[in-house]
């Protein structure tokens, strides 16, 4: 979590306040020419705002996103820091590890006004500041919150997507750090730049229903206003460990707490009444330093952890920026093919090759691990079958080798039986035995009664939903440099 300064407040439309059963009046995504930099991209949009409000739709509610192909490859999170602190903003990247198959990138075929489909590349990175819509309550994500988003997306227009974040305990008091993101938080950037493999592509999206008190004229003007605090010029950012210094650490629980934290566990796990099998505690870290951090720079020190690993910020108006480093997928869903991940047991890499061979066939052969891993993937399996026609798990169990960190891992693909199931996977998956414990209610309960501290979005499920593809990772890790 990293702190800002109040800002001004920008009236928005909350999507969630709507009715879920009544479609929208148009969705649509309209590809401009191509162009060779952000600065004529800026240009390119300026001008198709304008002839949009000397034509503006006849319907009453709708979503409508132009975008501009940019014929330079150019970091998303490097847009993203020329962008200084406007509010709100997202960032969200993929695992990219291309070459095991594991990557879950959106393949396009991106089309222009003239019919031309000269760029086909995979999505590395995405980067949205301002909110076309968002989406927010204070009680806990429900089914009608999930089609209230839905309601906004097409299969037809893949990246119109909603990037976001729902809290590790919905039931919990809310602490004032995490006010600003309530029970969830997601939104569809007003102005966005995509990072592609060898392209870019900058994008704006105007989203009104007459509804919800927000019309078309006044989805333009906010667009219009975002678009005037746009830095068009790119800076290279040094992607490196940030040096600021630290003037003091404090950590929730202190060290006798924690101790104690873990010997109650432990007790109610051998208790032969108690239900408890697992749990996972964790502890809050409090870093004062002697400059602001910028979470945008330190996002991108975060990159060079590894690309196998999901990088994320979410940051609400007037509240602080949750950045991480995860490389743990709840699930990925396209179409109706879904896949997760089970990730348990960690050990450190070895500091030579066979040091770090000798510490993976260890972790392969404990049987607390084995025990602890098993337990993880099955409970994944069992939430699949529920709603899959077939699940399979391949591989069984293996290593996955991170730069600091290796785990015991196993991917699990099944077949949703229906497009709606996808919140009830969301809901049954989450929180996962890795990041709570199990049963999950026993320990759910076991952590709120324990833990001195909000948890908030850190350690729920972190990600985007879209038309035809969704994916969530579990919003932990920032390892510390």
């Amino acid at each position: 979590m990293f702190g800002n300064e109040a800002r001004r407040v920008v009236a928005w439309m909350n999507g969630c306040e709507g009715d879920p059963k009544l479609p929208i009046g148009s969705i649509e995504t309209r590809t401009l020419t191509v162009v060779p930099s952000p600065s004529k991209a800026m240009e390119r949009l300026s001008v198709a705002i304008r002839e949009l409000k000397c034509s503006p739709p006849p319907l009453t509610s709708g979503i409508l996103r132009l975008q501009v192909p940019i014929e330079e490859q150019i970091e998303a999170i490097e847009w993203l820091h020329a962008q200084h602190d406007n509010l709100p903003r997202c960032f969200f990247s993929g695992r990219r590890s291309r070459a095991n198959g594991n990557g879950s990138n959106l393949l396009m075929d991106i089309g222009n006004e003239n019919g031309d489909t000269s760029f086909t590349n995979n999505l590395v990175g995405v980067a949205g500041v301002g909110s076309a819509v968002f989406f927010q309550q204070l009680r806990p994500f429900s089914y009608h919150d999930w089609r209230s988003i839905k309601r906004f997306l097409s299969s037809e227009c893949p990246l119109i997507r909603a990037y976001g974040a729902i809290r590790f305990d919905a039931t919990a008091n809310i602490s004032p750090e995490w006010k600003a993101f309530a029970s969830f938080y997601f939104m569809v950037p007003q102005v966005e730049f995509d990072e592609l493999e060898g392209s870019s592509m900058l994008a704006i999206t105007i989203a009104w229903d007459n509804a919800l008190s927000w019309t078309w004229d006044e989805a333009i003007h906010s667009l219009e206003t975002t678009m005037q605090q746009i830095a068009s010029v790119v800076i290279k950012l040094k992607k490196e460990a940030s040096g600021e210094s630290i003037l003091s650490k404090t950590h929730v629980p202190n060290k006798t707490h924690w101790d104690l934290a873990v010997k109650k566990a432990l007790q109610e796990i051998n208790t032969s009444s108690s239900e408890l099998v697992k749990v996972v505690l964790a502890r809050s870290s409090r870093i004062l330093t002697a400059t602001n951090i910028d979470p945008i720079a330190w996002l991108a020190s975060l990159q060079v952890e590894g690309e196998d690993a999901y990088q994320f910020c979410l940051q609400p108006p007037n509240g602080p920026a949750f950045v991480g480093n995860t490389p743990e997928r709840l699930f990925h869903r396209k179409w109706l093919s879904i896949s997760s991940d089970a990730l348990a047991a960690t050990r450190a890499r070895g500091e030579s090759r066979a040091l770090d061979l000798q510490i993976e066939h260890d972790l392969l052969s404990s049987p607390k691990d084995h025990l602890e891993f098993t337990v993880v993937r099955e409970n994944i399996q069992n939430k699949l079958e529920s709603v899959c026609d077939r699940v399979v798990v391949e591989p069984k169990k293996t290593v996955r080798k991170l730069p600091r960190i290796q785990h015991l891992y196993a991917q699990l693909t099944g077949n949703l039986r229906r497009e709606d199931d996808e919140f009830e996977i969301l809901s049954s998956l989450h929180p996962t035995p890795a990041v709570c414990g199990l049963p999950k209610e026993a320990a759910r309960l076991f952590i709120s009664e324990t833990e001195m501290f909000d948890r908030g979005m850190y350690a729920g499920p972190v990600g985007w939903f879209g038309g035809g593809e969704s994916e969530f990772a579990v919003g932990i890790r920032i390892p510390e440099h």
